[in-house]
């Protein structure tokens, strides 16, 4: 009876371990950001990762058609640090940032250049403007007072005055 126990319990450990092994060779995700996700066109992107927390040694810059170049790794620091500083491309749009990881593993982020994607591309042709010349003001006319009291003249007595 114990023996068949002890069978029974190795059979369900070799099913379970079946279950879970798979689940642990999956490609884990790295732990990184990109900050801003919502850019303006031309603005400053910002990508960081810790090696030592969940992310990875950086081989290649960030990349990304949404970039006016590659995003280049200049800043270092504790946890295995990577980060660095680049330029939002004019396009607005959605993109998506990679680089791959020193073990081999390629990881990506979406972000987005804010504004109205252009619709063709041919630039739009230019429209005829006129300019008006706005109308010159009418003079005006000078109006004349006609006496002492319209003017503010003259001399009236205060109350002190005795």
């Amino acid at each position: 009876m114990l023996k068949k126990a002890m069978i029974g319990a190795l059979v369900l450990g070799a099913a379970q371990l079946a279950v879970v092994a798979p689940a642990t060779a999956e490609a884990k995700d790295v732990s990184w950001f990109l900050s801003p996700t919502e850019v303006e066109p031309g603005g400053q992107i910002y990508a960081e990762t810790k090696a030592a927390m969940g992310g990875c040694g950086p081989a290649t810059p960030v990349t990304s058609p949404g970039f006016a170049a590659p995003l280049q790794w200049t800043i270092g620091g504790n946890w295995g640090k990577s980060a660095g500083y680049g330029k939002a491309g004019k396009t607005p749009g959605k993109y998506t940032a990679t680089f791959t990881c020193l073990d081999g593993t390629k990881t990506s982020r979406a972000f987005t250049i804010i504004g109205t994607p252009p619709t063709s591309t041919k630039p739009p042709k230019p429209t005829k403007t006129t300019t008006t010349k706005p109308k010159p003001k009418a003079p005006q006319v000078a109006v004349k007072p006609v006496g002492a009291p319209q003017t503010g003249g003259g001399h009236a007595p205060m109350a002190w005055d005795w």
